[in-house]
């Protein structure tokens, strides 16, 4: 049975990894946020939902080929205070912010029937979001006839927006655990991940489906953070898609159909944002073989092979492509072209697909190297493994997937030479974020050499409160839970 999410008593309990220092911060944000509850609405909340940044140690692009990937919860946060009150003549809810001079007071109704409006950008629409997604699941569950519960809710977040910290996704998760534990619904991790990666598609953010397999990260020797540095470059989607994220998206899809033609495997259309992926036709053909009960790190030991034996060309056009699958143009452009805007003639189906499935392998071993460690320390040798890990993903990134840039690259080598054991993009890529692995005694050194190296170089005019933003220090953290009781009373 899947584990539901979990409801906790102490703030203690929840940043008990933060890094040092930052415990008494939380409890002073924490405290802050009951008081202006509670001054705002003459009590304390009922219960607090909390749910974290999350950053990607490590596979990256491979979601959208249907490879799981290694995500990690960081101790920055949303917090969504809620009264819950019984709907009088309808259900209304009011969304307050502790900024309230930045994010006004929001109030609406949610009607009885019907999805849950999200008009014009308002930072509220966030909260709707997961609202809509956990009406939606509600009526689902108890009949069209259920009465949503009128809410007060307070808010506070200190994600960064747009640090590659996912802080649109922990605002709309903890928004929906906030609706759901609102009104009496326990929830698993995973149908919440699952929940809310439909209900962020609502504001415009599509991402990839994962798994909310836990991980622990063992206690190492030398004692490791997650470093997180901005690189405050940003790749504007609504312009450089067609001929970066989208067309990634296409080349990995062409990869697969052709590799099932030349082995004559017939693939059914998958959840992949195209119908058909790399692990589709990894699992097809492993079934060819009799090798389905084969261990997954050895299936992708056969995967990278038969990618570097089969897809021989450095490009292949869209004639290329349409003659393998035994198509004409126009028909090979209507079924992976048409869904998304596409730039670009050539495919690089080989590198693409490669990287896909070597990242897919560097995630097993990352897995297994912490699994194997269980209630034991990581060990200096382990620690530069794993570093190796990263720093060879984004070797792959740079040269294979090609979804890295300058700025990126930069940030990486300089990370390195300080100290960092490994040190990669995470996000999209092109821009973005970067995630490293730092022995703790590093930090200091890691954090100076970036701020003197990079942002005073790049960004001279760079603003305190941005540069606050620019790095983020973590150990792994607690994922989305509910707290009540004794915390509340601060």
């Amino acid at each position: 049975m899947a584990k539901a999410v979990s409801r906790v008593t102490s703030i203690d309990q929840i940043y008990s990894n933060a890094s040092a220092g930052a415990l008494p911060e939380q409890k002073s944000r924490f405290k802050h946020l009951i008081d202006s509850f509670s001054k705002e609405h003459g009590s304390r909340p009922d219960f607090v939902a909390r749910s974290p940044g999350r950053v990607n140690i490590i596979g990256e692009h491979i979601d959208y080929s249907l490879y799981n990937v290694l995500p990690a919860a960081v101790t920055v946060d949303v917090l969504v205070a809620v009264k819950v009150k019984e709907p009088s003549s309808g259900t209304t809810i009011t969304v307050a912010n502790t900024n309230d001079v930045k994010y006004p007071r929001d109030e609406f109704h949610v009607p009885q029937e019907g999805d849950v409006h999200i008009g014009e950008h308002n930072w509220s629409n966030y909260f709707k979001a997961g609202l809509r997604g956990s009406v939606q699941l509600l009526r689902k569950e108890y009949g069209n006839d259920f009465r949503l519960k009128s809410m007060d809710v307070m808010m506070d977040g200190n994600v960064p927006a747009g640090g590659g910290l996912s802080s649109s996704a922990a605002f709309v998760c903890a928004s929906a655990l906030a609706v759901l534990a609102a009104n009496g619904h326990e929830v698993s991790k995973q149908d919440l991940l699952d929940l809310c990666i439909v209900s962020e598609r609502s504001v415009g953010v599509y991402s990839g489906e994962f798994s909310a397999e836990n991980v622990p990260v063992p206690v190492a020797d030398p004692e490791i953070t997650f470093l997180i540095a901005q690189s405050f470059v940003t790749s504007d989607k609504a312009v450089s898609a067609a001929r970066h994220y989208n067309l990634r998206v296409v080349e990995v899809t062409l990869a697969a159909v052709v590799l099932a033609k030349l082995h004559d495997i017939t693939l059914n259309p998958d959840s992949s944002s195209l119908g058909f992926s790399i692990r589709n036709f990894q699992e097809e053909l492993m079934k060819s073989l009799g090798k389905r009960e084969v261990a997954e790190d050895e299936q992708l030991d056969m995967m990278i092979k038969v990618v570097q034996e089969k897809l021989t060309k450095q490009s292949y056009s869209r004639a290329d492509v349409a003659e393998i699958l035994g198509l004409d143009v126009s028909a090979l452009e209507k079924a992976y072209f048409s869904k998304f805007k596409v730039e670009g003639d050539n495919f690089k189906l080989q590198q693409r697909a490669l990287h896909v499935v070597q990242e897919a392998r560097r995630v097993i071993s990352f897995k297994d190297t912490l699994s194997a460690n269980a209630g034991q320390k990581l060990t200096q040798d382990q620690l530069s493994y794993l570093g190796d890990l990263m720093n060879k993903t984004q070797g792959s990134c740079r040269d294979i997937y090609e979804c890295s840039c300058s700025e990126i690259d930069d940030i990486c080598a300089i990370a390195r030479n300080n100290g960092a054991l490994g040190s990669r993009l995470t996000g999209a890529g092109w821009g973005g974020c970067t995630v490293h692995l730092v022995p703790q005694g590093k930090v200091d050194t890691v954090t100076e050499a970036l701020k003197r190296e990079y942002y005073s170089v790049k960004f001279p005019e760079l603003s305190a409160e941005k540069m606050k933003d620019a790095i983020v220090i973590s150990k792994p953290g607690q994922g989305s839970s509910l707290i009540t009781g004794e915390a509340l009373a601060l």
